[in-house]
């Protein structure tokens, strides 16, 4: 769900109109798709070699979480001072404006990208860094690779329809940072205690399913003045 207010900013921000959104997408899980393979083949080796990287796993997703529940968010974000926009657009001929649906163009025998081509790189870094937190979080359920990348790519095939679905809508789920926090919370300290006390898989998805249906009603409860109808 991160990911739908990431590129919710992302393509406001690029003013990328709704038909091209979805050409950046399809290119960018196209690309999510290899880097999660990866990642995800890179995490089960480790964990085959070394059992205790799963604790490492487990402290971090506790750190995020935690992170995360007590961060204010900043909804004034400047992407105009996002760093990696700046490297970008130092290193790489840009022009100002959409070309159509044109990644790059080329002018006087020179290539050049437009800023269709820096918003599907933007998606592509921002899928790494959740990536990041949610293949260690599936590997608290199952360390079978084919099952952790299976779910890792239905999962982001169905995260494009669901933007579409949620775009119009998402400023109202202001609870749900606070569910996804403790929800990464509860899968660090299920990978903590491991060795410890095994949680029934059954249990733990119940308990993350109504974290998340808590924050996601409560959030539409909070804000339905928003939906008021206008007189």
């Amino acid at each position: 769900m991160d990911n739908v207010f990431v590129w919710l900013m992302l393509f406001s921000y690029f003013a990328i109109p709704a038909e091209l959104q979805r050409r950046v997408l399809l290119y960018g899980v196209l690309g999510a798709i290899v880097m999660r393979t990866a990642m995800v083949f890179g995490g089960t080796w480790l964990i085959n070699q070394f059992h205790w990287v799963l604790y490492l796993f487990g402290a971090f997703l506790l750190f995020t979480g935690v992170k995360m529940l007590f961060t204010k968010e900043d909804n004034e974000t400047d992407l105009s001072n996002n760093k990696l926009l700046g490297w970008l657009r130092k290193h790489l001929r840009v022009v100002k404006n959409l070309q159509g649906e044109h990644f790059v163009v080329r002018r006087r025998g020179i290539l050049f990208a437009t800023p269709l081509l820096l918003a599907l790189i933007a998606v592509e870094i921002s899928d790494i860094i959740f990536a990041v937190d949610s293949i260690p979080a599936i590997f608290a359920v199952t360390t079978d690779p084919f099952i952790v990348l299976t779910s890792n790519i239905f999962a982001i095939m169905g995260l494009r329809a669901m933007y579409f679905l949620l775009a119009g809508a998402a400023e109202r789920f202001v609870l749900l940072k606070y569910g996804l926090a403790l929800i990464l919370i509860f899968i660090g300290i299920k990978m903590l205690l491991l060795d410890i006390y095994h949680l029934p898989i059954m249990l733990a998805l119940a308990v993350i399913a109504i974290i998340l249906l808590v924050s996601i009603l409560g959030s539409l409860w909070l804000t339905r003045s928003q939906q008021a109808p206008k007189q």
